[in-house]
């Protein structure tokens, strides 16, 4: 998966004209397919986007792309440059905050796709006993080759050239699909006999001249366009290399033409600081995981729980995050998380010397309730401020109170106003809220108060601050502030809105934390002016209702009535049901919109819906082979008279789409089990030729978990990367071991190097760090074998591993060396 922040950009290229200045976005690709577009930032040559944009990729790609456009409003908008980044370089620069010059974005460069060649080079005798010799060349098939426009109709020309000649030639346009099967045979004459030799012929070219001569395949996409076809890709294979054998069959990555315009200065077109995180785990089947994942899920029961395998976790990773993030899902996905996170936040509060500080600091306890805060909580903060952040973005109120920033002909009583509105809205939806809060929250600060308050007896309210120092300070007050990485928004604010939500957002903390004096609390005087609206004594008494309802067990029944829950919607392109009896099956692009309750869509959002499918008649949802109708990204949606076909408008929202549909009908009883990858067109099934249509699918449908919480983890996905850290930090459980071992022998002052651990106990901890290197161990031998055993059967040249692929070559390179060392 990957987690890609984009930046900013700078010294963009002024645009020619009077003002100079651009209205730019900048987008995300995999090779050349877009996954994710930022907002326009108008008028700027620095454009700042800090935008998160975070996605699982459901394919393999060579290229992770950034472009950035210029909007026009006459014409097309234009590419300024891109920055491509290799897949195998991501690791280079693996979270790290990068500025990567732009480069230029010419069809020659665009390039993305692989090639299945066979070569048999024969000699033949002739008459007259000399011997001459014959290439075969034949273009087998493509895959993956790019799509221009929404269309790709590609063929391929074969050239053999050489110092003296070139003699090329064409396959058939093959319509509609950038995965075209070729399987044409083109034959030269590589060396011709000497009698041949009419003027307008060559010599005998000797063996010299066949090692100068290449075969070239270009990829084209033949365009119905006055400007000429479209360069796809092209690959360059010299002569010698047939010498060794005479026929060679293999996959070649496409390479881009290597006279792309290099004469331009490289600095002339600025720069892009991206952020980007990129993890790829492989993982095997749950068996292998066993050892490890139990003696992570018993961490809850270890006493004391610092001498625990997660709470290791935590004290080994450099940051606390990246061990919160796979803890809380493996701890959801096996319903374990309130006890381990009750065991870790009961020892802090111990370790808590005054009942203001408590879990102000970026410990394991508070990451791993953010966590959960994140995972369990989206749809509760869909429910309440997602609605209220809508409109504060769409109308652009005036809300500045600082009177220094006013801006002219705004009014500061009428802008303070505007902002009380939005404060006791927000306020109100919030603490109005508890009944919806998620259960798995409410046990967590259930078991927060009580820790607090047994260890602070004589502070009356630190049962109230130990969960507001979460609901507000670390949910709600973060998630008005930044909208965009809760999921409230797609992009973040413009800084008009984004300094109306911060003013909120601080009134709303404020208001949250129940401080003795709240004007004080304040460095602004306008800001502790505007909160004396504030200081009744309602606010207070609503606060401490609302968190007395989240924190007590015991609570009302969950499934009271619920509003529908809108879950993700947008624009789709959809084929004809069949609804009616003499339609025309054709496809058009409809508003999709999914809730709780049923999948819609209508000409476009906020109409009528044209079509409503309850979720109890989603049977299954799969995907659909891009043979039925020769495109991508193709989804279907089964339900009892007929089946929903749906293109979306590319491989990450397919894979959106799919998984939440899936997800949301998972508990649905009729659900199939067998289902048909391709359609019923003309007469028959495409996938098992069978004619009837009503006849049983013809595959197992993917599993799927139940429609909860627990939803879209993968346990043994979360123990792998778990894995990964420990194997990444192993130093630090070894000096974690020493640690242990000098602490129970030797009680005097603690060495400098040991004291950043945690450790109660020291022999329980040497225990489970054992175990836990023990478990690691095993594993990294597990991956090492199946990497050398994925080796011993991966032919370089296959489908897999195209010849031109670098991470193969890099695998191979690694090998030979540790292999040479090992000798």
């Amino acid at each position: 998966s990957k987690h890609l922040p984009s930046g900013e950009a700078k010294n963009l290229p002024t645009y020619p004209g009077p003002n100079k200045m651009r209205d730019c976005y900048c987008t995300v690709n995999l090779d050349q397919e877009e996954v994710f577009r930022t907002k326009i930032v108008e008028k700027s040559l620095c454009p700042f986007y800090g935008e998160d944009f975070y996605c699982e990729i459901p394919r393999s790609f060579r290229h992770l792309s950034f472009y950035i456009f210029d909007r026009d409003v006459f014409r097309r908008d234009s590419i300024i440059g891109k920055v491509a980044i290799q897949k195998e370089d991501l690791q280079k620069y693996h979270n790290r905050d990068t500025w990567f010059q732009l480069q230029h974005v010419d069809a020659d460069s665009e390039v993305q796709g692989k090639v299945h060649l066979e070569l048999r080079l024969s000699e033949v005798i002739t008459d007259t006993g000399v011997i001459c010799h014959k290439l075969a060349t034949r273009v087998l098939e493509c895959k993956g080759l790019p799509i221009v426009n929404g269309q790709c109709d590609p063929y391929a020309t074969v050239t053999l050239a050489g110092p003296y000649r070139s003699e090329a030639k064409k396959t058939k346009v093959k319509k509609k699909t950038n995965n075209p099967q070729f399987d044409e045979v083109f034959y030269f004459e590589v060396t011709r006999p000497c009698s041949y030799n009419k003027k307008s012929h060559f010599d005998i070219e000797d063996a010299d001249e066949v090692d100068k001569m290449e075969i070239r395949v270009d990829l084209w996409n033949a365009s119905n366009l006055k400007f000429g076809d479209e360069f796809l890709g092209e690959l360059r294979l010299p002569l010698k290399f047939l010498r060794q054998s005479s026929s060679y069959e293999a996959w070649y990555f496409l390479q881009p033409r290597d006279n792309g315009n290099k004469s331009l200065k490289p600095d002339d077109l600025g720069s892009l600081r991206l952020n980007v995180v990129y993890t790829e785990d492989h993982v095997f089947s749950s068996d292998y995981y066993s050892p490890l994942r139990d003696l992570l899920l018993k961490s809850a029961d270890v006493e004391p729980v610092s001498a625990s395998a997660a709470h290791v976790l935590g004290e080994v990773c450099r940051e606390k995050q990246e061990a919160a993030i796979p803890l809380v899902r493996l701890f959801l996905h096996y319903g374990k998380i309130v006890p381990f996170i009750s065991a870790i936040a009961n020892a802090e509060v111990k370790r808590t010397q005054d009942p203001n500080t408590i879990f102000r600091g970026n410990s394991l306890t508070s990451k791993c309730i953010d966590e959960t805060m994140k995972l369990a909580g989206m749809h509760y903060l869909q429910v309440t401020l997602k609605p209220i952040i809508d409109e504060i973005c769409q109308l652009h109120k005036p809300c500045e109170i600082d009177p220094v920033k006013l801006k002219d002909g705004e009014n500061l009583e009428n802008n303070r106003e505007n902002l009380r509105q939005y404060v006791d809205r927000i306020f109100t939806v919030i603490t109005k809220s508890g009944v919806s809060c998620p259960t798995v929250m409410c046990d967590i600060f259930f078991s927060l108060r009580e820790s607090a308050a047994k260890r602070f007896q004589g502070d009356p309210d630190v049962r109230y601050t130990a969960v507001s120092s979460f609901i507000f300070l670390r949910f709600f007050a973060p998630a008005i502030l930044s909208p965009n990485l809760f999921h409230l928004t797609p992009h973040h604010p413009d800084p008009q809105t984004s300094r109306t939500l911060t003013l909120i957002s601080k009134t709303i903390q404020t208001l949250g934390s129940l401080s003795k004096s709240k004007s004080a609390s304040f460095k602004e005087s306008y800001m502790a002016t505007f909160y004396d609206y504030f200081n009744e004594q309602k606010y207070a008494d609503a606060v401490k209702n609302f968190l007395d309802l989240i924190s007590s067990s015991g609570r009302r029944d969950h499934k009271s009535i619920e509003q529908p829950i809108l879950l993700k919607e947008g624009f789709m392109i959809k084929r004809a049901q069949g609804r009616k009896r003499f339609g025309m099956k054709n496809f058009k692009k409809r508003w999709f919109r999914l809730t709780n309750h049923e999948f819609t869509y209508q000409k476009s959002k906020g109409d009528h819906p044209l079509c409503s499918i309850p979720i109890e008649n989603i049977l299954a949802v799969e995907k659909l082979e891009e043979e039925s109708f020769k495109m991508k990204n193709m989804f279907q949606v089964i339900q009892p008279e007929r089946v929903l076909y749906i293109q979306a408008n590319n491989c990450v929202e397919a894979k959106d789409w799919i998984d939440i549909l899936t997800k949301v009908s998972q508990c649905n009883k009729k659900r199939l089990t067998v289902y048909h990858p391709s359609a019923y067109l003309n007469g028959h099934w495409l996938c098992c030729k069978a004619t009837a249509d009503n006849t049983p699918g013809c595959t197992p449908c993917t599993g799927g978990l139940p429609a909860n919480i627990q939803l879209d983890i993968d346990g043994d996905r979360e123990t792998e990367r778990i894995y990964s850290l420990f194997n990444l930090y192993m130093p630090k459980l070894e000096k974690m071991q020493e640690a242990c071992g000098s602490k129970s022998v030797y009680d005097g002052p603690e060495q400098e190097e040991y004291s950043t651990f945690i450790i109660d106990d020291p022999k329980e901890t040497y225990k489970t760090l054992k175990h836990i290197i023990e478990g690691v161990g095993t594993l990294e031998q597990e991956h090492a074998q199946y990497k050398r055993d994925k080796f011993k059967k991966t032919k370089y040249g296959s489908q897999e591993h195209p010849i031109g692929d670098k991470s193969f070559q890099s695998y191979i390179r690694q090998q030979s060396e540790i292999s040479a060392h090992s000798i």
